[in-house]
């Protein structure tokens, strides 16, 4: 039997995409159960946010393993990354909060210090902003209900220098997930 290989996937306080990335990684878990292990890290906020959305039991019941952000370091996300224990890691959907702590390079979160080692380590880092486009957006509550957000060009500016760090890639779709997989473990 070979070996399966991991990814860590990072989920921020994030509720834009959130429902949808949900729904693409449980068909990515299902497509590629037999070549990956996908290990989930929330971070404190987005621990708040999969309870808000009722995803919680939903992503404890279809990966392999969930971890929730003690702090910065705990559990160990950054060094294991940096170990070569993972592929890659995902982090979907980021907040314009990560997304600009890593662009800055901040790394005071299990997500941000985990998506900086990984980068130092030139391990894949495959981030799925919520804020990608500067302008008008509709996002959905929990509830069903539209809400209409204002993205600023200081969010797209953190996200473009995202953009421009060497193995770091910027996705703007969560189906856009299931080509990152298939590029790493074939179809």
């Amino acid at each position: 039997m070979v070996k399966k290989k991991r990814i860590a996937w990072g989920i921020t306080g994030a509720g834009d995409k959130i429902l949808e990335t949900m729904k693409v990684m449980e068909k990515i878990r299902v497509e590629f159960e037999d070549k990956v292990d996908i290990e989930v890290f929330i971070s404190k906020s987005g621990d708040q946010v999969v309870k808000y959305y009722g995803i919680s039991n939903d992503i404890e019941s279809n990966f392999d393993r969930v971890w929730v952000e003690i702090n910065a370091n705990a559990p160990f996300l950054a060094g294991n990354i940096q170990l070569g224990k993972y592929e890659f890691m995902l982090i979907a959907p980021a907040t314009s909060n990560t997304v600009a702590k890593i662009a800055m390079r901040m790394g005071d979160t299990l997500i941000s210090n985990a998506a900086i080692m990984g980068q130092k380590a030139d391990v894949p880092i495959y981030i799925l902003p919520s804020d990608v486009e500067e302008g008008v957006t509709i996002t959905q509550l929990p509830d069903g209900k539209d809400l209409k957000i204002t993205i600023r060009k200081e969010d797209v500016e953190h996200v473009e220098k995202l953009a421009q760090m060497y193995e770091t890639y910027i996705l703007k779709d969560p189906h856009e997930m299931v080509e990152v997989f298939r590029k790493h473990f074939g179809e």
